[in-house]
């Protein structure tokens, strides 16, 4: 597994795509989900240029920031919050992805430390209206920006969704488009909104050619997930 050449096949098919899809070049980053890897791969992404790095579990990203604290990178808490985990990851991650709860808005915004930046938020979406997973309905998503627009230690950068799979490019296209609509929507009410955090190494095409603006790319870059 070579990740250098991995991370330069990657970019190299993100700009591929961009032109294809009539977005404009470099407009999408990748978020490299280092989930379950060791320090090594992360090392050998970074010298490789990597600077966005996504985990889902709070503990081990926690470690990982700490080790790593002497470089400027740039970390994404992408997984379930749990409300015992809120102070760490307010006070050690740049942004959190999945942000569905008012309660857990406001406790990420009381931890989050005056001495760093808001706190980067995507509002994270349901849009398969999946029983397993977190999220809001697309329709809530309205009432629930205004719900926290007065916490200012955060700052609602855009949209997250995983869709249920589909294996073709149009039904993987459907749930993008209608949280893009969704987005350009809520621009118009003057949000200034500007990330959909959507796409993965299964739907990164789809993704892309529906506005997505992070890419949150786990396999293709590091093989299979570790136990």
């Amino acid at each position: 597994m070579n990740i250098a050449e991995n991370l330069t096949r990657i970019r190299s098919e993100i700009r591929t795509l961009e032109a294809r899809y009539g977005r404009k070049q470099n407009s999408v980053e990748l978020l490299a989900v280092s989930k379950t890897k060791p320090i090594s791969a992360i090392e050998a992404a970074i010298a490789a240029g990597q600077r966005h790095f996504g985990e889902n579990y709070c503990q081990e990203g926690v470690e990982k920031i700490t080790s790593l604290a002497n470089l400027e990178l740039i970390w994404h808490f992408i997984g379930p919050i749990q409300s015992n985990k809120t102070s760490l990851i307010a006070e050690h991650f740049d942004w959190v992805h999945t942000v569905d709860r008012t309660k857990i808005a406001r406790r990420l915004n009381d931890a989050r430390p005056d001495s760093k930046a808001p706190l980067n938020i995507c509002v994270q979406i349901n849009i398969s209206g999946e029983n397993s997973k977190s999220g809001l309905h697309i329709k809530q998503v309205p009432e629930f920006i205004e719900a926290i627009s007065d916490f200012d230690r955060l700052k609602v950068r855009g949209l997250m969704a995983l869709p249920a799979p589909a294996k073709e490019l149009q039904a993987q296209r459907q749930p993008f488009k209608e949280i893009y609509q969704s987005f350009e929507q809520l621009n118009n009410a003057d949000l200034k909104l500007d990330t959909l955090s959507l796409g993965t190494t299964q739907d990164r095409e789809a993704a892309i050619a529906e506005g997505s603006t992070i890419l949150r790319i786990g396999t293709a870059l590091f093989g299979e997930r570790d136990a």
